[in-house]
């Protein structure tokens, strides 16, 4: 497990991109056979990627976390982007196609990851967050089981942000103890998101890019609203975003990307919004 350390604005701004991709962008995810993760002391959030194709891998708490078992003091969300497979948590098997999620609670001990094809495996990323209680695990597909009011169309085309948002996990959605995901999908001819942009001092967040063609970039804009800095993206790379940075894109092609937010509060519409005019 990788670990990195937290991120002070006023050093931030003073980054080279080099700095700027080593602490902040993660890539080289999704490896056949491998769990690979993150651990960000920016509230201590986990983010991590499974992919089983020739064989089950089985989550481990690893020397990072001095605990017995991954889930022995943490909570965690998965969603899939790949393949048919199958997570295990505790014996109960929950199949997976394609974009289904769910979230697992504080105390489940053996989860394990596998996939139903080899050639075209599952990728499970997932987020986990410190957790003070159980809260039931939630498959979640989002077909049937999110809640129209979680359903959000946003933005139109001539603004180039026309956009749908699924909250997978969020409180009146699935309970947890401060971890939020879910899937934003930006419509043909629409390469902004979030932007308008905010900031969040009471929550972090993660943005993982996929969806996003082969030759296509994504420009990932962070920063203090008046220091901003970019971060060139390409598919299935993820970025950490501190909880004084903004964190919106625009790209040369429509996209989609899961965000995770762990922090304070869980009021999705608890934003610090920017006025357009104020950004630098």
């Amino acid at each position: 497990m990788e670990v990195r350390p937290g991120a002070n604005q006023a050093d931030v701004k003073h980054y080279d991109t080099a700095r700027l991709r080593h602490d902040f962008l993660i890539q080289d995810f999704f490896v056949a056979d491998e769990i690979k993760m993150v651990y960000s002391q920016i509230d201590r959030i986990i983010v991590g990627a499974a992919t089983p194709a020739n064989k089950t891998l089985t989550l481990e708490a690893g020397a990072e976390l001095r605990a017995q078992y991954f889930l022995e003091r943490r909570e965690m969300g998965i969603i899939n982007i790949g393949g048919k497979g199958k997570v295990t948590v505790d014996g109960k098997e929950y199949n997976f196609k394609y974009r289904d999620g769910m979230y697992i609670g504080m105390g489940s001990k053996e989860i394990t990851f596998s996939s139903e094809d080899p050639s075209n495996p599952a990728k499970f990323y997932f987020n986990s967050a410190p957790a003070h209680m159980t809260y039931p695990t939630v498959f979640i597909d989002p077909d049937k089981d999110i809640l129209p009011e979680n359903k959000k169309e946003l933005g139109c085309l001539e603004n180039a942000n026309h956009r749908v948002i699924n909250k997978y996990i969020l409180p009146g959605q699935v309970e947890t103890c401060q971890l939020e995901m879910g899937i934003t999908s930006l419509e043909p001819g629409s390469v902004w998101n979030t932007m308008p942009c905010h900031t969040h001092d009471r929550r972090m967040e993660v943005y993982l890019y996929f969806e996003v063609p082969e030759n296509d970039v994504v420009f990932h804009y962070m920063g203090e609203p008046t220091e901003t800095r970019h971060i060139v993206m390409r598919n299935e790379e993820a970025v950490i975003s501190p909880s004084w940075s903004i964190h919106s894109a625009s790209a040369t092609h429509a996209y989609s990307f899961i965000w995770g937010m762990v922090g304070e509060n869980q009021d999705f519409d608890d934003m610090d919004h920017v006025d357009m005019k104020d950004l630098m």
